[in-house]
Formats: C-alpha cells, structure tokens, sequence
C-alpha cells in the first residue's frame, strides 16, 4: 500500500533551524510545532503504516538553497507523520529508506511526500 501528500510552500532548511535554536531555545520549538502540525495536517488522509520507506520530493521556488540544508526538512516531516497517527515512531523499526529528489516551480513551492511499503506493513 502506498498513499501521497503534498505539503504547500516549503519548510525551514537547516540554517534556519540552526538560527531558530541559536536564538533561544522556544524559538526552535516554536517552529517544529508548526511545521509538524503544518505536515501532521495533510498527512493524515494517509493512512495508518506500521513501516515505511519515505520518497521526497523538493520543490523549490528557485535554486538557492544547497540540497543538503532543503532536506533537513525531513525531521518535521517524520514526526509528523507520529503526530498524525500514520506512523506509531519514526526509529528504525518504521522506517524503511528514505529517497530524495528535487525539483523548481517558482509558482508552486511544495513538497511531494510519498509513502509505503509493498508488503503492506
């Protein structure tokens, strides 16, 4: 079984949860909670998954941001994926593979979440 989410717009990259934690610490805690209710929101037509493997698609609205820092995204993503009750915890034991891929539409920033697994776990 597999299912698709898109979450709108982008999420925080690493220098901006770098800068958040450096700030002060609710400032960073501010932010995950967002955007894990932000990710926790859409996902959660999902389904319940006892494992997955996780692809992710980046789409961004320009090049600017280095692959690496975009992907930091990730963490808000997983967790949400708990919070809505797709997932029971996102340790090793539920979580497969996780893939990357990237892509720009300036018009329409999103990012592409799909999840499953073929033994229907």
């Amino acid at each position: 079984m597999w299912a698709k989410f898109i979450i709108p717009g982008d999420l925080p990259d690493l220098n901006e949860i770098i800068e958040a934690a450096k700030s002060h610490y609710m400032v960073y805690a501010a932010m995950k909670k967002v955007h894990t209710e932000k990710v926790a929101w859409v996902a959660k037509s999902a389904g319940r998954f006892k494992k997955v493997d996780v692809a992710i698609r980046w789409v961004c609205k320009d090049r600017r941001k280095d692959k690496d820092n975009i992907i930091a995204g990730t963490k808000f993503i997983l967790d949400g994926l708990v919070v809505a009750g797709v997932l029971p915890n996102d340790g090793w034991r539920h979580i497969g593979n996780i893939r990357h891929s990237f892509g720009v539409d300036k018009h329409d920033p999103r990012v592409e979440v799909i999840i499953g697994s073929d033994d229907n776990g």
